[in-house]
C-alpha cells in the first residue's frame, strides 16, 4: 500500500532531485508534465468552479513507473498551471497495487470519480487470467482536491464469466437520465471489447451490454471513451494486439475511434471503420471532456507502453508528458483535432519563413497553407518531414532513441500546423484530420523548410 504519509516522508527525502529535473535540457516548455518521476494516462479530466482539473497516472519516485497513484494539476486558462498534491493514493485493500485510470462526471455540484483499483496476489500467477483484481471504485469530491471514502462498485465477480482479470478504465456517459459506464476489457479467449454498465444514481451499476467487433481486432481494448459530436456518436478505444501494417497500426499499441450508430436502451449498435487518432510514435490513452464553453477537449499521453524505443530523461529522474490540449470536432464522420485556442497566447515573435533557409529554433509553432505536391521540412537536423507520392513520412535518426520512420497516406495536403517543444513534435495536417505526435531528443536547434509559412516563437507556460 502507498498512502499519503508514505508519500510525504519519501518525497521530502528526494526533493533534491527536483532541481535536476528542472534543469534538464529536454524539459518541456509548454507541455503539461509531472514535477518528477513517471507520468502516463490522463485521468479524471473536468472543469469545476472555473478550474480545469488534470489528473494523471503518476509515480514520483521511479521514472520507470512502478507504484501508480493519481497526480494532479490545475489551470484556469491552459497557460498558468499549479502542481497540486497527489489526489488518489493506493492506500486500501481495493487498490493496494495501483490506483489505475479513470474519469470524472459532475453531478449536484460534486465531482464523481471512477477508477480501477489494481490488486495483485502473491504467487505464481500470469495476472491476466488469474491472480489479479480490477476493482471499479467510486469517490466523491466537493472540490477536486480531497474526498472522504472509496466505494467499491464492481469487482471481478460482477463482470461477465467469460472475462479475464483485465477489466478497467471506467468512463461515464449520461443519456436520458441514465448513466452508462464504459469499461475496457479482455475476454478469456483474448478478444478486446467494451463492457457497458447502467445506473440511475451513479452508485448501483448493473451489467447492460458489450460492444465488440465481429472480426479479430486485438486482445484488449483499453481506455474507452464515448461521446457525441453534432449528433454523431464515437467510441474511442486503445486496442492492443493489432498486426502492424505498412501504413496502419505502426505502433506496438494503437489509439483510435469507431464511428458508432447505437441505441443504448435497445442495445443495438453498428460499428463503423476504425480510424487512428495519431500516427506518431508517442500517443496513447487519450481522454476527452466537455468544458463550460461546450468544447470537447482531448488530452493524450505522449508516450507508448512496451515500446522498443526509449527516453533519455529517465537518467534525470523523469519520463513522459501529456499532449497539448486539443479541441476535437467532426467532419464526414472523421474526428478532427486542433490545438485549443488558448495556446495562441504563447506566441511571441513571428518569422516569415524563407524557403530552404535554416533557422536556429526548436520551440515554435509553424503554420503553412502554401503546400505543394512535394515538400521537405527539417524539424531538427536529423528529423525530417517529407511529403511525396501522396505519402507523408516522418524520419527520425539518432535523436529518436529508437524511433525511426512513420508514414501515412494523405492524398491531398491542404494545410499544415506543427508544434515543436524542447523534446517533442506534434504535427497537424488538414485541420487535424491526421496527426503525428512524437518525442525527440536533439540538443541542436534547427528548422528548415522547402515551403513558405509562418513560424511563431513560443513562450513557456507558467508553473506554480
Amino acid at each position: 500500500m502507498y498512502g499519503k504519509e508514505f508519500y510525504e516522508n519519501k518525497f521530502n527525502k528526494t526533493i533534491g532531485r527536483l532541481e535536476t529535473v528542472k534543469n534538464d535540457y529536454f524539459r518541456l516548455r509548454y507541455h503539461i508534465s509531472q514535477k518528477i518521476g513517471w507520468l502516463n494516462d490522463p485521468n479524471g479530466l473536468c472543469q469545476f468552479d472555473g478550474e480545469y482539473h488534470i489528473y494523471f497516472q503518476y509515480d514520483p519516485f521511479d521514472a520507470s513507473g512502478k507504484n501508480i497513484i493519481w497526480g494532479h494539476i490545475t489551470t484556469a486558462d491552459f497557460i498558468n498551471y499549479t502542481y497540486e498534491q497527489p489526489f488518489i493514493f493506493a492506500d486500501s485493500n481495493l487498490d493496494k497495487d495501483g490506483a489505475y485510470s479513470g474519469s470524472a462526471v459532475i453531478k449536484d455540484n460534486k465531482i464523481n470519480f471512477f477508477y480501477t483499483g489494481n490488486v495483485k496476489y502473491n504467487g505464481a500467477y500470469d495476472y491476466i487470467y488469474k491472480g489479479r483484481e480490477h476493482n471499479t471504485i467510486k469517490i466523491v469530491s466537493d472540490n477536486g482536491y480531497n474526498f472522504d471514502e472509496k466505494e467499491l462498485l464492481l469487482s471481478n465477480k460482477d463482470y461477465p464469466n467469460n472475462m479475464s482479470c483485465h477489466v478497467r478504465d471506467p468512463k461515464i456517459y449520461e443519456e436520458n437520465g441514465l448513466y452508462y459506464m464504459f469499461l475496457g476489457a479482455r475476454s478469456n479467449d483474448n478478444n478486446g471489447l467494451v463492457l457497458v454498465y447502467k445506473s440511475s444514481d451513479l452508485s448501483t451499476f448493473t451489467y447492460h451490454m458489450q460492444i465488440t467487433t465481429s472480426y479479430d481486432f486485438g486482445y484488449m481494448w483499453e481506455c474507452p471513451d464515448y461521446f457525441d459530436i453534432n449528433g454523431k456518436k464515437y467510441l474511442l478505444v486503445c486496442p492492443q494486439g493489432l498486426k502492424s501494417e505498412e501504413f496502419n497500426y505502426q505502433n506496438v499499441y494503437q489509439s483510435g475511434y469507431f464511428p458508432i450508430e447505437i441505441d443504448l436502451e435497445s442495445k443495438k449498435y453498428n460499428l463503423g471503420t476504425f480510424a487512428e487518432l495519431d500516427y506518431g510514435f508517442d500517443f496513447y490513452a487519450p481522454q476527452t471532456f466537455e468544458d463550460k464553453k461546450g468544447r470537447r477537449i482531448l488530452i493524450g499521453w505522449m508516450g507508448m507502453p512496451d515500446a522498443s524505443y526509449s527516453n533519455p530523461t529517465i537518467e534525470n529522474y523523469w519520463q513522459h508528458c501529456l499532449t497539448i490540449p486539443r479541441e476535437i470536432k467532426a467532419r464526414d464522420n472523421k474526428i478532427l483535432q486542433s490545438p485549443i485556442e488558448e495556446l495562441k497566447a504563447l506566441r511571441k515573435d513571428n518569422v516569415d519563413i524563407i524557403k530552404y533557409h535554416s533557422y536556429e529554433e526548436n520551440i515554435f509553432e509553424f503554420i503553412s497553407y502554401n503546400l505543394e505536391k512535394e515538400f521537405e521540412i527539417y524539424l531538427r537536423k536529423d528529423v525530417k518531414l517529407i511529403y511525396n507520392n501522396d505519402i507523408l513520412h516522418l524520419y527520425i535518426d539518432e535523436s529518436g532513441y529508437g524511433r525511426n520512420d512513420r508514414k501515412v497516406i494523405i492524398e491531398s495536403m491542404n494545410n499544415l500546423r506543427i508544434f515543436s517543444d524542447s523534446s517533442s513534435i506534434e504535427i497537424f495536417v488538414n485541420d487535424g484530420e491526421y496527426v503525428l505526435s512524437s518525442r525527440i531528443y536533439a540538443k541542436e536547434k534547427y528548422f528548415s523548410s522547402s515551403i513558405k509559412g509562418n513560424l511563431y516563437k513560443l513562450k513557456s507556460i507558467n508553473w506554480n
